[in-house]
C-alpha cells in the first residue's frame, strides 16, 4: 500500500488550517453596568403616597386630630 500523495492530503490541510484559525478569532464582547442608584426617587414616591393616605384619612375622619 503507497501512502497518499501531498496533492491529496492538501485540502485537509487547508481545512484544518482554516478551523483553527477562525476558531482562535473569537469576538469577546464585554459589558460593564454601572449601579443605578433609586433610593431618592423610591423614597420620594413613598412620602407622596402616604401623604395621600393620610389626607384621604383625614378627610374620612375629620376629627382624628
Amino acid at each position: 500500500m503507497r501512502p497518499p500523495s501531498p496533492l491529496r492530503l492538501a485540502p485537509a490541510f487547508v481545512m484544518a488550517a482554516t478551523v483553527l484559525s477562525l476558531g482562535a478569532c473569537t469576538p469577546t464582547v464585554r459589558l460593564e453596568v454601572a449601579p443605578i442608584e433609586i433610593y431618592a426617587k423610591l423614597d420620594a414616591d413613598v412620602r407622596v403616597r402616604l401623604d395621600r393616605e393620610l389626607q384621604q384619612l383625614l378627610v374620612e375622619n375629620p376629627n382624628l386630630f
